[in-house]
């Protein structure tokens, strides 16, 4: 399949410690004290210390294969997705501390979404194994659950569908980028029937080509909280394109230098967490921050060198730190702290950056 998460990764490809016990799983783990890098990385007014070991785990009680995304839940605890069957879902506070874990046994998970529903959180996981987004509760009840969408016409099998991540928009409408698969993006309502279909590979329209990659997708609601609009990110294309809610193409954010993730925003500002377009695939240590304004321009770039406009072009950003592993999401704290999860790094759990 030419835009299986396989071929994609082919061609693009301690200090002290201290046991803690985690209250809601009764699982003992060892737990690296925290360790801030004395370097600072970043620009301007996004600056931040590296605290490498937040996230560690013991790997015997609590192991993880690729870390892909994380949000905070309404009472500030980071919520981690896994695609190990045995806890794909890993609670922390934010010192770290192990809180709880649970399964449902998705061998893809890949996208985590949390939406507040009257009060009530639920996350929307995308499973690139089982080709279907699932809505649990917080502790892993399955509420719904929406299978590949044959009804739409536009796939032979379930095979050629690989749904990469979700956001959900104020009137419970649910969207899904299919980007592993033949790069569409659906809109469902809040019941899960099929509204309308946008994007896809070689689609008459100029701002899709055979790059259009739909990795990602948030609502952005910083201009207009009335108008909102969609973000995706066109992660083989190096940039984020801005559509209307009903699928209109408005613009983009070039970004040169990076494959960015799913767009992520917090304030005024988008953060995604990037890979280097033109590191070798396989280089351990690839990958940084960026983070970009509501007037669409990069502000800073963590771990990269510093943003550089040229009569209002963005030059190529490379990485220049080498803090993170494939950096996959970025989940934003209260505080303006960072969490990176991390795939295809070698098993390891999220990186903390502390604002300062």
């Amino acid at each position: 399949m030419k835009y299986s998460r396989r071929n994609f990764v082919k061609t693009t490809a301690k200090a002290s410690t201290a046991a803690i016990i985690a209250p809601s799983a009764g699982i003992t783990i060892l737990k690296s004290g925290p360790k801030l890098s004395d370097e600072i990385i970043g620009h301007g007014d996004f600056t931040y210390k590296v605290q490498k070991d937040w996230g560690d785990l013991n790997p015997a009680n609590v192991p993880v294969n690729d870390c892909h995304e994380m949000v905070q839940d309404a009472k500030g605890r980071i919520i981690l997705l896994t695609n190990h069957i045995k806890n794909n879902i890993i609670v922390y506070d934010r010192s770290g501390k192990l809180l709880s874990t649970w399964t449902n046994g998705y061998k893809g998970g890949h996208g985590l979404t949390i939406s507040d529903e009257g009060g009530e959180e639920f996350l929307f996981i995308t499973d690139l194994a089982s080709h279907k987004v699932y809505k649990t509760t917080l502790d892993g009840k399955l509420i719904m659950e929406l299978g590949y969408p044959a009804d739409s016409g536009l796939y032979l099998e379930e095979n050629q569908y690989f749904p990469t991540e979700t956001a959900i928009a104020p009137n419970g409408d649910i969207f899904v980028t299919d980007g592993y698969g033949l790069q569409y993006v659906f809109q469902y309502d809040s019941a899960g029937k099929l509204k309308n279909v946008f994007g896809g590979l070689g689609s008459a329209e100029n701002q899709f080509s055979e790059r259009w990659t739909a990795h990602g997708v948030c609502i952005d609601k910083r201009a207009d909280k009335n108008n909102p609009s969609l973000i995706i990110a066109d992660r083989n294309a190096n940039r984020f394109k801005r559509f209307s809610m009903e699928g209109e193409y408005l613009g983009e954010i070039e970004i040169p230098g990076a494959f960015v993730s799913r767009p992520v925003i917090k304030g005024d500002f988008l953060y995604t967490a990037v890979l280097n377009s033109e590191a070798p695939w396989g280089v351990s240590d690839s990958g940084f921050i960026s983070i970009i304004d509501k007037n669409d321009k990069v502000v800073s770039n963590p771990a990269a060198n510093a943003p550089i406009y040229n009569d209002g072009k963005l030059e190529k950003i490379q990485q220049t730190t080498p803090v993170f592993r494939h950096p996959h999401d970025v989940c934003v704290d209260d505080d303006e702290n960072l969490y990176v999860a991390q795939w295809n790094s070698g098993n390891t759990y999220p990186i903390k950056l502390v604002r300062v």
